[in-house]
Parts: C-alpha cells; sequence; structure tokens
C-alpha cells in the first residue's frame, strides 16, 4: 500500500470519476424515491467516498449519510483500491477484488456487491 503525500487527484482523473458515479448515482437509486433516498460522493486528496443519504426513520425531515463505499488512488503506480466501511465507519481494504488501474471494475463490484457490504 502506498504510504506517501496525499496528493489530490488531477483534474482529467476526477473529471472521469465523476462522470462514472453520477451516472451510478442516477441509476441506482429511482427519481420517484430521491427525496428519500439518494447516493452522493466527496473527494478527499486521492480518494473518493460514495455515501447513502436516507431519511431517518423517526424524523423523515432528516437525512443519515452512510458510507458506502471508498475508492482510493495509488499515484505510485496509477491503481485504484476498493474499501467498505466496518458499522463504526471505519475502513478496511475489500479482499474480492484486487487494486486495479480500472475505476469502473471497482464501481462494477461496488454495484454487483456479491459479499453484501455495501448495500446489504
Amino acid at each position: 500500500m502506498y504510504q506517501g503525500i496525499v496528493m489530490p487527484l488531477s483534474d482529467a482523473v476526477k473529471q472521469q470519476v465523476v462522470s462514472m458515479l453520477s451516472a451510478f448515482c442516477d441509476r441506482r437509486v429511482p427519481a420517484e424515491i430521491r427525496g428519500e433516498v439518494n447516493h452522493t460522493f466527496t473527494f478527499r486528496g486521492n480518494s473518493v467516498t460514495l455515501y447513502e443519504n436516507r431519511a431517518q426513520w423517526l424524523n423523515r425531515s432528516q437525512l443519515i449519510h452512510m458510507p458506502i463505499a471508498q475508492f482510493r488512488l495509488n499515484p505510485g503506480n496509477g491503481e485504484w483500491t476498493l474499501y467498505c466501511a466496518d458499522r463504526n465507519s471505519r475502513w478496511h481494504e475489500y479482499p474480492e477484488i484486487a487494486p486495479t488501474s480500472h475505476f469502473d471494475a471497482l464501481l462494477a463490484e461496488v454495484d454487483k456487491d456479491p459479499t453484501g457490504i455495501f448495500f446489504g
């Protein structure tokens, strides 16, 4: 694992990731329920985190912001690594897919969710 300085993603890489994640978020949640459930993502340094936002059970006007997955780019070799969150929102490397230079492959793994770790 790369332990060096955390650099922000280049504009070109960030633009590609925004495009893929925006399409994923739009496809994953039907438009008619996006007021109660939606997916968003944020960037920090060389990582991007995908979240699910949903209305609280007792107070539907309040949203709960839950981490789904995190993708980290190793600037040394250009490979992305997929992480999953535990119940305490701590990140752990997802063992079912190796780091890859293909961000879309990791996003497809999250979408398939064969282990149930991302969406249950």
